[in-house]
């Protein structure tokens, strides 16, 4: 949404309304634009002009990602809603009738905060969970706007103004200490749990104004203005008193020697006068967030509670801390650390090192799942192992799960499942990572009220999962929901690579030599009609898994047999949208069930897609 926005000529980025009503005046009525709130994260606010006095509309972004004026009807982008108040003027004092647009070669203003996002969410994922290289960009790809909110509601802690937990009497020396600039601040964390103070030298007097936080985080002064950040507060503050005796101009800094509220020392060189206010944000670690009691990093991964609008995964606990769920990376799947270096070396599991739990995962013509313990030196984790039922004793069965395992072993990416190691007992034992919620169509079945910023949450992840087997030139051959596997609710891992191949560096495809018992219904029809499989017949899969995923785990071409669905294929048929499905996500379903292999997207095309839509949707 942010890029869509940015393009709008009429869009100013992070103007005061002051400079708002500047270039509005030079206009008539009904002249408009559209400026970033200074109070809402992922807001806007609306100036219009009518009989030479300018108005100002909060656009606030709803908990089911729609846009309305505060008391007005609700719509899916702050364009829509401009383009229904160009004809209605429903609650505004009028229409919109000429939009106000940006002098030429001016960009949109960006705010203070959005010039270090980067460095801010870079620095946070590096520190928090050790990541780097790879790991570390999926997870910012992955977790954008989660980790976005994240540092929005918590960077203050990092910068120059907040002192921490101080006390009233603590702060006005601080203050007093060098020139008595009016308008000197800084901002202390009250005893009073969710509380802040706003502390600033007025004609030489230190002023306390008490910060209130509600139950939805949300901060004010009371009467005053309700801010979503401590930092937008600070930045409205800055430019107006608007009830306060002094406006805000120079941060104090902590005395020497002092460290921010994690034990690192910030000396009052490093400190920028307001100008530069928040460049000192991204000098480290700068968030304490309180994971949620049952999912911590080093604990298994059971299931969450369901939300029925946009995921949110932070809320304020009683004792006024920031608490989150458990993100992707916060689980022990997410980048696969071997704690004993043995294993990095050895695929071998033991039989003694491995527990078999009576609990049933799944079944198959090869055997079962079953959930199961593997014990090393140092660790003892929970995993997914699949058991080759073999009565007959046929090698060709226990040559296709070796080959399995063969293919497993090569594959290196948060999205898919990773396999740990083979186990020779009573029977041929692959020993996988376990994603602990099962496969995706089930879990859509039982839970229809999963919003649909979740499921394309999910539906990227293995957008991204398979843009790495694109690129490592593996083709995958069973994509379908039953072989996604959830870790987590908002974590999703691809499994099941017993029909997968590597394509040489030469061909762009793989050719079976007969006909097998095939999921006729996720494959394409140059693979049913001339058995050739490519990472564009794939694609074709994965347009079937996103309409699996929409449709909350239906069956597709539900009552039909295969000779029935390539007939209607053939005939340039397909199926139609779930219902509720978004438009943008029913047309790349189409793109990837286009007929010509060559005219289908490819995963290095569809992740990026599926990537913008899910931040528009989801920030």
């Amino acid at each position: 949404m942010a890029d869509r926005v940015n393009r709008l000529p009429f869009f100013y980025g992070n103007i005061a309304r002051e400079e708002a009503e500047g270039y509005l005046q030079q206009m008539g009525s009904g002249a408009y634009l559209l400026r970033q709130s200074r109070n809402h994260l992922g807001g806007f606010a609306l100036s219009v002009l009518h009989s030479g006095r300018c108005y100002h509309y909060t656009i606030e972004r709803e908990s089911d990602e729609t846009y309305a004026i505060d008391g007005g009807k609700s719509h899916s982008s702050p364009m829509e809603l401009i383009d229904y108040h160009s004809q209605e003027m429903d609650g505004l004092v009028c229409r919109l009738l000429k939009p106000c647009n940006r002098p030429k070669n001016m960009q949109p203003k960006v705010g203070p905060f959005e010039d270090l996002k980067e460095k801010l969410i870079q620095e946070y994922v590096k520190q928090t969970w050790n990541l780097q290289g790879t790991a570390l960009e999926q997870a910012i790809i992955s977790q954008r706007p989660h980790l976005e909110h994240l540092i929005a509601t918590t960077a203050h802690e990092r910068m120059p103004w907040f002192h921490g937990k101080i006390t009233r009497e603590d702060s006005e020396p601080r203050l007093q200490n060098g020139p008595r600039t009016n308008g000197k601040f800084l901002i202390r964390q009250r005893d009073v749990n969710g509380s802040y103070a706003l502390c600033l030298i007025h004609e030489g007097q230190v002023m306390h104004y008490r910060i209130d936080q509600d139950r939805a985080g949300k901060f004010c002064i009371p009467d005053g203005k309700m801010f979503d950040t401590l930092w937008q507060l600070v930045e409205h503050y800055s430019y107006k008193p608007d009830g306060l005796l002094q406006v805000l101009t120079e941060p104090c800094p902590r005395p020497d020697g002092d460290t921010d509220v994690l034990g690192q020392s910030l000396l009052p060189r490093d400190t920028p006068r307001f100008g530069s206010l928040f460049q000192n944000a991204a000098g480290g670690f700068f968030a304490r967030i309180k994971i949620g009691p049952t999912l911590g990093r080093q604990k298994s991964c059971g299931s969450r509670h369901n939300t029925p609008d946009k995921f949110n995964p932070y809320e304020m606990g009683s004792n006024g801390e920031v608490t989150r769920e458990s993100l992707p990376m916060d689980t022990p799947v997410y980048d696969r650390t071997y704690a004993d270096p043995d294993e990095l070396r050895n695929s071998t599991v033991y039989r003694e090192q491995l527990i078999l739990e009576d609990e049933e995962l799944g079944s198959g013509n090869f055997g079962t799942v079953s959930k199961g313990i593997y014990k090393t030196k140092l660790t003892v984790q929970q995993v997914a192992v699949k058991i080759l039922k073999n009565d007959d004793d046929s090698p060709s069965m226990r040559e296709e799960m070796l080959r399995e395992a063969n293919v497993m072993q090569q594959l290196d990416n948060p999205y898919i499942v990773r396999m740990i190691g083979i186990c020779e007992a009573e029977s041929l034992m692959l020993v996988m990572e376990l994603a602990e919620l099962g496969p995706l169509h089930k879990f859509l079945q039982k839970n229809k009220q999963t919003s649909i910023a979740n499921i394309t949450e999910l539906v990227h992840q293995v957008s991204m999962g398979m843009k790495y087997l694109e690129e490592h030139n593996f083709v995958h051959r069973d994509l379908a929901a039953r072989n996604v596997l959830l870790v987590t609710q908002h974590y999703a891992k691809i499994s099941d690579f017993g029909l997968s191949k590597a394509v040489a560096d030469d061909q762009n495809y793989y050719k079976a030599k007969r006909h097998g018992k095939w999921p006729v219904k996720w494959y394409a029809p140059e693979c049913i009609n001339y058995f050739k499989f490519s990472t564009k017949s794939d694609v074709w899969s994965f347009g079937v898994f996103m309409w699996e995923a929409y449709s909350y785990g239906e069956k597709p071409y539900k009552g039909m047999k295969g000779n029935m669905v390539l007939q209607m294929i053939e005939s340039g048929m397909r199926m139609d949208a779930p219902p509720d499905c978004p438009e943008e996500m029913y047309g790349l379903m189409k793109t990837c069930w286009i007929y010509e292999v060559e005219k289908r997207p490819a995963f290095a095309v569809i992740e990026p897609r599926l990537r913008q839509y899910y931040y528009d949707i989801a920030q």
